[in-house]
């Protein structure tokens, strides 16, 4: 028992080790991913310009802490800033930008049993073939970032539902990882996502009795 205690002990030293060394680029990151996510419960487009400074950062740091997929994930963010900028701007069936819309169950279900075969796949090969750490959890959360990330470009209400489950697993997988600033950080969006979901929905309420669209079941 006592040589548990001695291990956590010692990962926890280690970890905030490392931590120090990656403070200051990560201290800058989070707080782009904080204006990230604050633009994006408004529903602003600035949020885009956060998120692209804030992946760029990331991709460096969790490469040089092993999480390859969680590097080759913000590399897609970076893309998906500059794609979910146009769509917020030149987007919809009139180019003056999409409406929050809700997709229906079914659409969700197929969502979520592609996402999760495709992260199993991915998983096994990172375990077998790469030196990622914690490589099916690395995977998982990535792929269903990934899919989340369309969904929020796409501004589905759903996306904040998605992001509360990937957040609370990333937490475990950034303090392993001694990212203790971005662990912090993604406690704070657990509370964050759950505003974000309300401001969405009551945006899209408004959006319905103003007579705009707002409600489909398919991608």
């Amino acid at each position: 028992m006592s040589e548990f205690w001695l291990t956590l002990v010692n990962s926890f030293t280690s970890a905030f080790g490392e931590a120090q060394a990656l403070t200051a680029w990560e201290a800058v990151a989070v707080l782009l991913a904080l204006a990230y996510l604050v633009f994006a419960m408004k529903g602003s487009i600035w949020c885009w310009a956060a998120a692209f400074t804030s992946t760029a950062i990331y991709t460096v740091l969790f490469w040089n802490v092993a999480l390859l997929m969680e590097s080759l994930l913000n590399v897609y963010y970076m893309a998906m800033a500059v794609y979910g900028y146009w769509m917020w701007t030149r987007g919809g069936n009139k180019h003056a930008g999409v409406n929050i819309v809700s997709w229906g169950l079914t659409t969700h279900i197929k969502l979520i049993s592609v996402t999760a075969a495709i992260s199993l796949v991915v998983g096994h090969f990172m375990a077998t073939q790469t030196q990622a750490a914690l490589p099916y959890l690395d995977a998982a959360t990535t792929c269903f970032a990934v899919m989340t990330t369309y969904l929020v470009a796409k501004k589905v209400l759903e996306n904040w539902i998605y992001w509360f489950i990937i957040d609370a697993v990333s937490i475990y997988l950034y303090v392993s990882k001694g990212l203790m600033l971005t662990a912090v950080l993604f406690i704070l969006y657990l509370g964050m996502v759950v505003f974000g979901y309300f401001m969405w929905r009551k945006t899209m309420q408004q959006q319905s009795a103003t007579g705009l669209n707002f409600s489909t079941g398919a991608v």
